[in-house]
């Protein structure tokens, strides 16, 4: 008997944080189009990765300074490696093109990605790239060329409605006037 209450409860438990946690859904043009989002609107938007982002360059000594990555031998050549994990929260920046610049690293302006809509995927902004060959996609991320599999090009931006769609509404109401 005491077993079955132990799993009813660890059940109970786990049902409750389920619901607590937020419900994302892929960040879209239609979204956008239907709440009229400004520029300003969206920089208020909380944003997460779908899946996880690789992004790869070779490394050749004096020319950068690893932070946040970190460098591996990889057949005989030093290749730094940034990992953006899925769920990672992030920040539009700016709006270039009818795409967005998102910031995933705390208070590093310069180190951003560029989603954009896919029609492909409903017009949810995927992570984009200027050139695409041999299923390794060129970004550009704290103003050096980086590469990217085929992988990360299905990272989709991802919003949690519930919290998109509060809007604080300030109001007031006119009280009229007369002629004296």
């Amino acid at each position: 008997m005491k077993i079955k209450i132990y799993y009813l409860f660890a059940l109970t438990i786990i049902l409750l944080s389920s619901a607590c946690s937020p419900k994302l859904s892929p960040f879209n043009q239609r979204l956008v189009d239907q709440n009229r989002w400004t520029e300003s609107d969206i920089q208020g938007i909380q944003f997460y990765l779908s899946d996880d982002i690789t992004l790869y360059r070779d490394y050749t000594s004096g020319s950068s300074r690893i932070e946040s990555g970190e460098i591996k031998m990889v057949k005989g050549r030093k290749v730094e490696k940034i990992v953006i994990k899925k769920g990672t929260p992030g920040v539009a920046l700016f709006q270039p093109k009818g795409k967005l610049a998102v910031s995933f690293e705390d208070n590093e302006d310069n180190r951003f990605l560029i989603f954009g809509p896919n029609p492909k995927r409903g017009n949810s902004y995927v992570l984009m790239a200027t050139d695409w060959k041999n299923r390794q996609g060129k970004v550009k991320y704290n103003d050096q060329v980086y590469f990217t599999n085929a992988e990360s090009a299905l990272a989709t931006l991802m919003v949690d409605l519930k919290k998109s769609k509060k809007v604080s509404v300030k109001s007031r109401s006119a009280k009229g006037r007369t002629i004296d």
